[in-house]
């Protein structure tokens, strides 16, 4: 079993060849190739390769599933006591990833 462990928008992710996983908003169009070259762990057959911070010369390509906001929270705020309370929603968009290769 082949995985990596990859960072954008400041999370970490572990991903494998052939999965789709849900990153954060990225530029680009469904179908749209993109490369993510901060890799700080990879591992495959029983071997570990480990960066500080990051690996040299390694990175994960991937393509471009699908762009899209998540289902709607609610966000409640109220004060006891005062009358007071806001209702707010919020979709966070997000981009769907298909990995190609590690």
């Amino acid at each position: 079993m082949a995985f990596a462990i990859i960072e954008n928008g400041g999370k970490q992710y572990m991903v494998e060849a052939g999965k789709t996983v849900l990153l954060e908003k990225m530029e680009g169009e469904a179908g749209d190739s993109v490369t993510f070259p901060l890799v700080v762990l990879t591992s495959e057959e029983g071997k570990t390769e480990i960066g500080a911070p990051y690996l040299k010369g390694v990175k994960v390509e991937g393509k471009i599933v699908e762009q899209g906001r998540a289902d709607k929270i609610r966000i409640v705020h109220k004060q006891s006591k005062k009358r007071m309370h806001k209702v707010r929603g919020h979709r966070q968009p997000f981009t769907k990833v298909e990995i190609v290769s590690l």
